[in-house]
């Protein structure tokens, strides 16, 4: 076929595009992107780098922290009981509802958990323990254990600080309060100057005395539910009885005054029915005396519950599981928290752990300090810490090295998620 047939049959529409070569890629030209001026490009031609080089990172951790800042805040200042959303949880203890399993720890009632908790236990106090939960005697105060108060006026029982201790109205049988509690508590076989007399009423007139026993600093209140003394007299003169509770304001409650009149000397009197519900630092016993003798108390037997601090080294609690809408694998936390005792280190004497498969695999988060919350709490925080992944959120606190030097007290939980 000549070339002109071969232009001819072109000219005429016989050629087509099966009868091109293929081209190679080194002989596709470069082609300018400004030539591209319709169409559109495939979603998978473009990589993520040519996107992601001209847009700038955004990092929203700050903001959800400043959320979960105020959600505590807002909790703490309503006294919310623990609450969740779709993306956050809170619990500022100010109810148990939040809290799951603990161990060695405990909610206080005021709003926070901690290792070194309240224990009450029922005790009675005589002879053979005595100094254990009020220590030794002191002379002039209660600071050790031990005084007795004097006041003029029988009417006047509403408060201790209008008492008026005057040595020109109590001297001793010994001369000195060293032996004065222990003669309380110890049995005589009667009355003695030498052995158990207490108190030497010097003044005319009526006069109303208060033994004081005041708790060690180990013990946190006294609630007494029974008594049993014997009263030593040596003329009489002695009347009106009162068991009194003293609070920290040194306020006086009368728990008991069943015993009234002129008591017999050497006679033993029982106090069984001691009301109220109040734990107080001070007991004390409440006599009025209008003559001119020695009188007091021994073979004293209390019978009650004491509170007291229990100090546990370690110890660690879980929030209750939490429901999220959808499947998680990355959880943060902010915490609140107060340096009661000494200083905590954060990850070693406060450690938080987070997990979303209900507690089945926990991640141990770094927390890091945050600026403090309020003044003497502070704050701290972890961001998108890897988990399991989950819907079943949990969290856990706990603690270590705690002492009666050093004490944390968790304040308040924001899960996010």
């Amino acid at each position: 076929m000549t070339k002109a047939r071969d232009l001819a049959n072109i000219i005429s529409g016989g050629f087509t595009v099966a009868d091109l070569p293929t081209l190679t890629a080194s002989e596709i030209p470069n082609l300018d992107a400004s030539k591209i001026t319709t169409g559109s490009i495939a979603d998978a031609r473009i990589p993520a780098s040519a996107v992601s080089q001209h847009a700038t990172s955004f990092d929203d951790n700050k903001i959800v922290n400043d959320i979960s800042t105020l959600a505590i805040r807002q909790a703490s200042d309503q006294n919310k009981s623990a609450y969740n959303t779709n993306s956050q949880s809170v619990d500022v203890f100010q109810d148990a509802t939040g809290i799951d399993t603990t161990t060695n720890v405990q909610r206080n009632a005021n709003e926070y958990v901690s290792s070194i908790a309240e224990t009450t236990s029922a005790i009675t106090i005589n002879a053979s323990n005595y100094s254990t939960y009020f220590g030794t005697q002191a002379q002039s105060s209660t600071s050790q254990g031990f005084m007795i108060t004097q006041m003029s006026s029988t009417g006047t029982r509403s408060s201790l600080s209008a008492f008026n201790p005057s040595n020109s109205h109590t001297t001793m049988s010994t001369g000195s309060y060293t032996d004065t509690m222990n003669e309380m508590f110890q049995v005589g076989s009667k009355y003695s100057v030498n052995q158990n007399y207490i108190l030497q009423n010097t003044a005319t007139g009526n006069n109303r005395y208060h033994w004081r026993l005041k708790l060690k600093s180990d013990y946190l209140g006294f609630q007494p539910t029974s008594n049993y003394f014997i009263w030593r007299n040596g003329s009489g003169g002695a009347s009106d009885f009162d068991i009194i509770g003293i609070d920290s304001s040194n306020d006086v409650t009368i728990l008991d005054n069943t015993i009234s009149g002129q008591p017999s000397n050497n006679a033993g009197y029982t106090s069984s029915s001691i009301g109220g519900s109040t734990f107080y630092p001070e007991i004390g016993y409440a006599i009025s005396y209008s003559s001119n003798n020695g009188y007091g108390f021994d073979n004293v037997t209390i019978g009650g519950n004491i509170k007291q601090l229990s100090t546990n080294a370690t110890g660690n609690f879980t929030g209750t599981t939490i429901t999220a809408p959808s499947s998680v694998s990355e959880m943060g936390a902010i915490i609140t928290y107060q340096d009661q005792a000494g200083t905590n280190a954060l990850n070693t004497d406060i450690v938080l752990q987070l997990s979303a498969d209900g507690g089945s695999n926990y991640s141990t988060a770094t927390l890091t300090a945050l600026p403090d919350f309020s003044t003497g709490i502070k704050m701290a925080k972890v961001n998108d810490l890897s988990v399991t992944a989950g819907t079943q959120l949990k969290y856990k606190i706990s603690f270590a090295n705690q002492s009666g030097s050093k004490e944390a007290r968790i304040r308040g939980v924001s899960l996010q998620y």
